[in-house]
């Protein structure tokens, strides 16, 4: 069997000699330009600091030059934007006296990270100086690069639906998979007799298998409340796997990505804290679920996620412990760039 991970054909888009493939996936862009500038614009028009010179905010944005569009290419979703725009803001110091200047960003694009963003702030033209020019190149660049990184986020989510198209026997709910309530020993995971829910499937009680498990560690440059919703968000989901995605975010809800590949159901969710859940791989033992936990540690402008798996078959450690790297962390980081 080949492994996840190295051309296994469990996760393998074959095309056929028209081009299409057996996913139905198709070569489409879309361009979202229109709503691009709209939401910079908003974004933008959001960014307000305060400390003790006084008061900044953005009042309006003078330049936004550039243009967006999203293309799928044989199932791999690219993002293409650059732009250049300049803001104008206003200060008001603590004794009441107007101020104004502008900030600029020339590099905003798909090639550059958000701290790579080359932000100037200047006062404008015969402006005395103040200390509120050194709290716009403060914390005003940091706001703006927020905004900028919160724009480059949702378009990645807003405009990725129907890029990726389901085939006709994916644009049906999947029925509700056997429930099950496994319990754990130290090598050997025992399904005890549960209650079911309904489905065409009679469930399978008292298969013993064996099982280990693996920890992983990952560091990813962004929020914990950023991160949660990668892996909670349906969009996001579909996103990072390039594949139609079915996400339920609630205690007890169901999930399938990945062609129904792996599929599984959250049994607890602290928001931008830890996720558990029921996680399995479509070949493994029927109704076997390996138990996985995912905490997530804020480092301030970094994220540790800090992954437990356990229940895994024997011999599928390997292959699983090489999926979750290459098909979620790996995926997510090219993705979004964290």
């Amino acid at each position: 069997m080949a492994k996840w991970g190295e051309g296994d054909p469990r996760w393998i888009v074959e095309e056929r000699a028209d081009a299409t493939n057996v996913n139905n996936w198709h070569w489409t862009e879309r361009d979202v330009s229109g709503w691009s500038s709209e939401r910079l614009r908003q974004l933008l028009l959001g960014v307000r600091v305060d400390g003790p010179p006084g008061v900044c905010h953005v009042t309006d944005v003078a330049k936004l030059e550039g243009d967006a569009s999203i293309n799928n290419r044989k199932g791999k979703l690219i993002f293409f934007y650059e732009w250049q725009l300049r803001a104008n803001w206003l200060g008001t110091s603590c004794g009441g006296v107007k101020f104004r200047g502008s900030v600029e960003v020339a590099n905003l694009s798909d090639e550059n990270d958000m701290d790579e963003l080359d932000i100037s702030v200047s006062l404008g033209k015969d402006q005395p100086d103040t200390p509120l020019l050194e709290l716009m190149k403060t914390r005003g660049v940091q706001e703006v690069r927020r905004a900028l990184g919160d724009y480059v986020t949702q378009l990645k989510s807003e405009f990725s639906q129907g890029m990726i198209l389901p085939t006709a026997s994916e644009s049906k709910a999947p029925p509700p998979e056997e429930k099950r309530n496994p319990v754990q020993t130290s090598r050997t995971q025992i399904c005890s007799a549960p209650e079911c829910s309904p489905c065409p499937t009679p469930c399978v009680a008292g298969v013993r298998i064996s099982t280990c498990g693996f920890n992983l560690k990952e560091t990813f440059r962004t929020t914990p409340e950023e991160l949660y919703r990668t892996f909670t968000n349906q969009e996001f989901v579909q996103v990072f796997s390039r594949s139609a995605a079915a996400v339920d975010a609630r205690r007890g809800g169901r999930f399938q990505m990945m062609d129904g590949n792996v599929s599984g159901e959250f049994t607890q969710l602290v928001p931008y804290q830890h996720m558990e859940m029921r996680w399995r791989f479509r070949t493994w033992p029927g109704a076997h679920y390996a138990n996985v936990s995912l905490q997530l540690v804020d480092g301030g402008d970094e994220t540790e996620l800090l992954m437990e798996c356990r229940g895994v078959p024997l011999g599928e450690e390997d292959t699983t412990r090489e999926g979750w790297t290459r098909f979620y962390f790996q995926a997510i980081k090219q993705t979004f760039g964290y």
